[in-house]
């Protein structure tokens, strides 16, 4: 992705989950269920906002409501912001992806990807 010093620019980040996976959306349906959250480190941009596609709600043998997940292929879009005295020249953005992928009968542990975008 190419950002000039003061501008804005957006970035995909595509998740692709194998069929019959899914995890909780960023907006969880109860308190107690882990949300999917992308974070980026401190850099030559700043994240300003995120882009979540619509959670599907889907009904699990396991909860007595609706779950909002996403599943199958999807994306993540951030708006970065690029700082007024950004320098010019490559550089590279390290995010973390925090979420909990389930199957229709069992949750695996929360985990935490590390990616880096250039």
């Amino acid at each position: 992705m190419v950002a000039k010093p003061g501008a804005a620019v957006e970035s995909a980040l595509p998740l692709e989950l194998r069929s019959g996976y899914h995890v909780n959306s960023n907006t969880p349906s109860d308190d107690y269920l882990i949300p999917l959250r992308l974070t980026w480190d401190p850099g030559p941009l700043a994240a300003a906002s995120f882009v979540f596609p619509q959670p599907r709600m889907e009904k699990y043998s396991f909860s007595d409501k609706p779950l909002s997940v996403f599943n199958g292929d999807f994306q993540i879009v951030t708006r970065f912001k690029a700082a007024a005295d950004a320098p010019l020249g490559p550089a590279t953005m390290t995010g973390k992806l925090r979420t909990r992928l389930a199957t229709t009968v069992c949750a695996c542990r929360p985990r935490l990807w590390m990616f880096r975008c250039k």
